[in-house]
């Protein structure tokens, strides 16, 4: 049984065709900053079974809660993996929260629309029985949270910070346009990191906590003095949250808005101020970040202000737009997440074993190819099949003994005298490319190889390769996944 269905809500159904489309997710202002993502690919907005859930997420099991020890949120948040392959983060509510399934899933469809590159963008809901799930995107890279006040190797570098808070406002301001002027408990537990290293705020904190939004998951310290006198929150507490998160920014610590607002008024405001920055920053800039967390910390709501100001406060702080966040972050590149049921072509991708992939291929042949072997063999001996013979011969021999320069040079008269292309020919010689050290070519030649077959997990498998080494780790991650989901798909159609 599939979740409960509203023509309010105006869901597709998890069998609706259109439900595995995907969206390119852009941003407004700001789109044309360097170093950031440009678009990710995000699934439609729709309803999912629970048992679908359950499977994502192995019954709900303990090992895959990703809320981090010390959140005390009513709620848990689960890492999932869908039967495509796709990760996902899911949000399950308490017993106790949104007893109306109508009432719930027309809120959820509301957020799933709000779309943005800096959000975490909501992809589904679930209402069964006594449950209520929201299903969003997975991000790889942690919390700012973890980043900040957890973190190993280095501290996060001032201009991620200063970076953080600037996307984080386009968030809210993108929130504000789309008419969602209410974000509920925004911490540095809210705000994720993609693929890419950039930061993005979670599109849970549109939903309320529970169904009277009275719940606050945080310490009560660092909630806005309005919920303390009304328990209801109002869109200028997002500004005084905000200014929490600044003041986090500016310390690595937890430090309670009133103590930091006394350090303040003391004019101790750059001992607010990580000492594991020195030298990273300008004391102006220092400054100013205080300056704009002290506004948006006041206690009357109308003295705080509004989401346009700080985006030109904070924007001028930028100092190195054109470092990508994975480079200041110091993330690992080609880190493809391994789906599961992957075959051994589709691990040897994700692994970057480019010396497996050569020999799969190998073993593989033309044998996905149907009617290839037959035009390829033609024994009627004329000049130009016997040209084409030989040509392959000597291709597939040069890509036997890896002179995969050779192999190109082979492929590609190849590909000029055939009047019907081969995609295996194409496979081989993007392989050969990549190995070649030319990684823009061989995504061409993969492109060329699924124009041929078009549900070729193979094609897929090395689109992938080919965007991670042109860097482009989320598209990559999508490859590797539409290709692992063609080869259940296939497997699937071979037990039926």
């Amino acid at each position: 049984m599939g979740c409960l269905q509203s023509k309010a809500a105006n869901l597709p159904s998890s069998h609706d065709p259109s439900a595995s489309d995907s969206v390119a997710v852009n941003g407004d202002r700001g789109q044309g900053e360097e170093g950031c993502s440009q678009h990710r690919h995000v699934p439609v907005f729709r309803a999912y079974g629970l048992s679908e859930l359950r499977r994502a997420t192995d019954g709900f099991s303990g090992d895959c809660i990703v809320s981090e020890s010390g959140e005390r949120a009513p709620n848990v948040v689960y890492q999932g993996k869908l039967d495509d392959n796709r990760l996902v983060a899911v949000k399950r509510f308490s017993k106790k929260s949104w007893p109306d399934a109508h009432q719930f899933q027309v809120e959820a469809a509301g957020v799933g629309k709000v779309r943005h590159k800096r959000l975490v963008n909501l992809i589904g809901c679930c209402a069964e029985g006594d449950e209520r799930l929201l299903v969003a995107e997975y991000m790889p890279n942690d919390t700012l949270s973890k980043h900040l006040f957890h973190w190993e190797k280095q501290p996060l570098p001032w201009e991620m910070r200063v970076r953080v808070a600037y996307y984080i406002a386009q968030a809210l301001d993108h929130c504000n346009t789309e008419n969602h002027k209410i974000y509920h408990d925004l911490n540095a537990y809210r705000v994720l990191f993609d693929e890419d290293g950039d930061p993005c705020l979670s599109s849970f904190g549109l939903m309320k906590n529970s169904r009277d939004g009275k719940s606050y998951s945080t310490n009560l310290a660092y909630t806005p003095p309005e919920f303390l006198r009304t328990g209801r929150v109002i869109p200028e507490s997002a500004i005084y949250s905000y200014g929490t998160v600044l003041v986090d920014l500016l310390s690595g610590k937890h430090i309670p808005p009133s103590h930091a607002l006394d350090m303040i008024r003391g004019k101790n405001a750059l001992l607010l101020t990580d000492s594991s920055l020195e030298g990273q920053y300008a004391s102006d800039d220092a400054t100013k970040m205080v300056e704009i967390a002290s506004k948006c910390l006041q206690y009357e709501a109308r003295d705080r202000p509004d989401i346009i100001f700080l985006l030109t406060a904070v924007a001028p702080l930028q100092k190195h737009k054109e470092v990508a966040s994975c480079i200041l972050m110091a993330l690992p590149k080609n880190s493809l997440v391994v789906p599961r049921s992957l075959s051994a072509l589709g691990k040897a991708c994700a692994q970057m074993d480019l010396t497996s992939v050569h020999d799969i291929l190998l073993k593989t042949g033309y044998k996905d190819e149907e009617g290839a072997e037959i035009e390829l063999s033609f024994q009627e001996w004329t000049p130009q099949v016997q040209q084409i013979i030989n040509t392959k011969k000597f291709g597939d021999l040069a890509f036997r003994d890896k002179n995969f320069k050779s192999a190109i040079e082979y492929y590609s008269k190849l590909v000029s005298l055939m009047s019907v292309p081969s995609a295996t020919i194409f496979a081989r010689r993007s392989l050969s490319y990549l190995l070649n050290g030319q990684a823009e070519l061989a995504l061409r030649d993969s492109m060329q190889a699924q124009v041929c077959i078009p549900e070729w997990p193979i094609a897929f498998y090395l689109q992938a390769l080919a965007l991670s080494k042109l860097g482009m780790e989320s598209d990559a991650q999508d490859m590797l996944n539409d290709g692992a989901a063609l080869e259940t798909k296939k497997q699937n159609s071979w037990r039926t």
